[in-house]
């Protein structure tokens, strides 16, 4: 899916409650279809590595991304403590947002990583205007997330743990050290392309110049979850979503089989695609098929 030229797109900020939430629209809203509202990981990152997404409107889907409040060009709250970032903030949220654009009528949610969460949740809630789910890359708990990463970490080169768990047991997270073994785990199991898009970098950055919500959340790495989101699930609700759920990971992705597995027992219509070369960025390791997968998804919802 290429990043550019992209289809020309609005841009702005939408108030909730005191605060913003930045947004960026791609395509023409009411135009026939519904609007494809990403909703992005983290918890604590941003629209960026997900960008390519937008040229779905090429084929008459109007997209809309938009920096979750704590990062971006939302709000910043660097002063916020741990009991005011909350999956049911980052809902009440996601749906200020779909009001506030008008597409709360007719809409799918297409959630990656900590987002398709987000976007499960809010799925079962069985909205009216919701037409379809697309989850991807995401595990269905925390708890499961975790022991997937002892797996995974098990696994890496001689030394890297070692050097992560010595780190992690000091609490100097923070050092050069830490972050060069944390590389070696995300160049296997996040993203695998060399070098790094630039896409996925502008997230990367910018969860860097201001983890507040990140570290709150999740802690210091996608595989030492510390935060509050710890022990958060959603297993215990996904069988009540009502609307036809796409599931898509990447056979090297840190969202392992184990995580995604809940999704496909307990969702009712459900079907779930894994991409070969990609590990938990294929938007960006496999850009044709992700295209082609989503956008045949997409079609079979409005026939």
């Amino acid at each position: 899916m290429s990043a550019v030229p992209l289809p020309p797109s609005s841009k702005g900020c939408v108030p909730f409650g005191e605060h913003a939430t930045w947004y960026r629209v791609t395509g023409e809203p009411c135009s026939g279809r519904p609007a494809v509202v990403v909703v992005h990981g983290g918890p604590g990152s941003t629209h960026d590595y997900l960008l390519n997404i937008a040229a779905l409107s090429e084929e008459g889907w109007p997209v809309v991304h938009y920096d979750q409040i704590g990062n971006g060009g939302s709000t910043h709250l660097p002063e916020r403590g741990e009991d005011f970032w909350t999956p049911e903030l980052f809902l009440d949220e996601l749906d200020n947002l779909l009001h506030r654009l008008d597409v709360a009528d007719d809409y799918v949610l297409l959630g990656q990583s900590w987002g398709g969460m987000l976007a499960a949740r809010h799925a079962a809630g069985r909205p009216p205007g919701l037409r379809g789910l697309i989850i991807a890359n995401s595990p269905a708990s925390y708890p499961l997330w975790l022991s997937e990463m002892k797996v995974l970490r098990d696994r890496l080169p001689k030394g890297v743990d070692e050097t992560l768990r010595r780190h992690e047991a000091a609490g100097t997270t923070g050092s050069d050290e830490y972050f060069a073994a944390m590389r070696v785990f995300y160049e296997r199991h996040v993203c695998r392309l060399n070098p790094w898009p630039r896409d996925y970098l502008a997230s990367f950055y910018e969860v860097y110049n201001d983890p507040t919500v990140y570290y709150a959340m999740n802690g210091p790495s996608e595989f030492h979850v510390i935060g509050t989101l710890r022990d958060w699930s959603v297993v215990d609700c996904v069988a009540d979503i009502a609307v036809p759920t796409l599931l898509i990971s990447g056979r090297h992705d840190e969202a392992t089989p184990a995580t995604v597995q809940p999704f496909q027992d307990l969702i009712p219509d459900v079907r779930w695609e894994i991409f070969e070369e990609s590990s938990h960025m294929p938007h960006l390791e496999e850009p044709e098929r992700f295209r082609q997968v989503v956008g045949d998804y997409l079609t079979n919802l409005i026939r």
